[in-house]
């Protein structure tokens, strides 16, 4: 049977996206691509969603020119349809309260109390609709000295804990690469509604999700969280080495890097063999992991000189044959084009008539259902794309 043809687990499930730039977007696109019919309100004074205009890279047209389609806005838009609303008028209150009464679930990420004076705040919403999973999405949260701060995925990296841990010990601290304070925080959002929707199918009762950026950044602070936690020591930088783990990092080589993960004591023994120091296994200061974490220094100063003599896929092969894990550092472009890469479906081409290429290429959702898939049903939508088909569809008593 093709997935087209089978069911989806959120199929009948209506979201009203009033989200945008990431964090709720990549929540609704996760609804989307497990069935949610998604009604994405987009500005039409802005031109919709910040990252439309968040270039360089667009999808181009039929004719070649640029479209309201950024790389960027596509990377978290995708099963959505677009609806354009200004909340300062009228009408475009009026639509957004009528898809709200019939929606299982709004999302937004307005400042806290933004959404008051639209009546569209989770108070005055959830009074109507009592069965009704909103979610909202700030910087800080509903409360605390810092509710009322904007809040922005560097910012939030860098309130949360997480720069500080990122980067070389004597370097400056640094972001990790992508947005992964929104990215993750959307996650946590999708998980939050999923248990909420649980909750009222079991008991008809709705109820409001309040979640921050450093909430959640925080949160996946992990066992660098809890180390200090139990330690009451700020960890430090350590560039790509392990807190609790020697050695795990990145190695130079004499034509490049790769990445070494000892993970064990048997491992180390024979990594150590590999790089011709099987001495290194019976010397007291590295038989064991701790004993290695309190040596970290002095062990790079006996193997950083053995691989800068290796060549990258000699250590490889090496270490894939005496099972000690080990593997490349990849460019985007050799991950995104690898083998595995194809065979496990994490790039997709989901057809787009306005297109140049008719097609538009996305990153694949790494879920693999057995029985209900992630199906790709929709292009990321041009700016206000559907709001005559939902006018008159959905709501013809508008």
């Amino acid at each position: 049977m093709d997935a087209s043809d089978t069911p989806q687990a959120l199929a009948g499930l209506v979201v009203l996206d009033l989200s945008r730039i990431l964090a709720g977007p990549t929540a609704t696109q996760m609804l989307g691509d497990l069935g949610a019919t998604i009604y994405k309100i987009e500005n039409p004074k802005t031109g919709g969603d910040d990252t439309r205009s968040w270039g360089p890279n667009y999808v181009k047209d039929t004719k070649g020119g640029e479209t309201d389609l950024s790389a960027y806005f596509v990377a978290a838009n995708r099963n959505k349809m677009s609806v354009a609303a200004d909340l300062a008028t009228e009408e475009g209150v009026r639509l957004v309260k009528a898809l709200a009464a019939k929606a299982d679930v709004v999302i937004e990420n307005y400042k806290p109390g933004g959404l008051e004076k639209f009546g569209l705040d989770h108070a005055t919403v959830l009074k109507d609709r009592p069965d009704l999973v909103y979610c909202s999405i700030s910087g800080f949260g509903q409360n605390g000295p810092n509710r009322d701060v904007p809040g922005y995925d560097l910012m939030a990296q860098g309130y949360g804990g997480i720069m500080s841990l990122t980067g070389e010990p004597d370097g400056r601290p640094m972001k990790v690469g992508v947005g992964i304070a929104d990215v993750m925080c959307g996650m946590y959002a999708t998980i939050g509604i999923l248990a909420a929707l649980r909750h009222r199918d079991k008991t008809g009762e709705g109820q409001h999700i309040d979640l921050s950026l450093v909430d959640a950044q925080m949160a996946w602070l992990i066992n660098e969280g809890t180390n200090f936690l139990v330690s009451g020591k700020d960890p430090a930088r350590r560039g790509n080495a392990h807190p609790n783990i020697v050695p795990y990092d990145v190695v130079t080589l004499s034509d490049g890097h790769a990445i070494i993960a000892v993970g064990n004591d048997s491992q180390f023994g024979r990594f150590a063999e590999i790089i011709g120091a099987s001495e290194l296994s019976e010397d007291p200061r590295f038989t064991t992991n701790q004993s290695r974490l309190e040596h970290r220094e002095l062990l790079k100063t006996k193997i950083d000189p053995l691989l800068a003599k290796m060549k990258r896929d000699d250590l490889l092969e090496k270490m894939a044959a005496a099972k000690v894990p080990a593997g490349p550092i990849q460019t985007v472009r050799q991950a995104l084009g690898s083998d595995q890469a194809q065979a496990r479906g994490a790039v997709v081409h989901i057809p787009d008539a306005d297109s140049q290429a008719s097609r538009v290429p996305v990153l694949g959702n790494p879920l693999k259902f057995s029985r209900t898939p992630v199906q790709y049903r929709k292009a990321p939508p041009h700016f206000g794309q559907h709001t005559l088909q939902v006018t008159r569809d959905f709501l013809p008593d508008l």
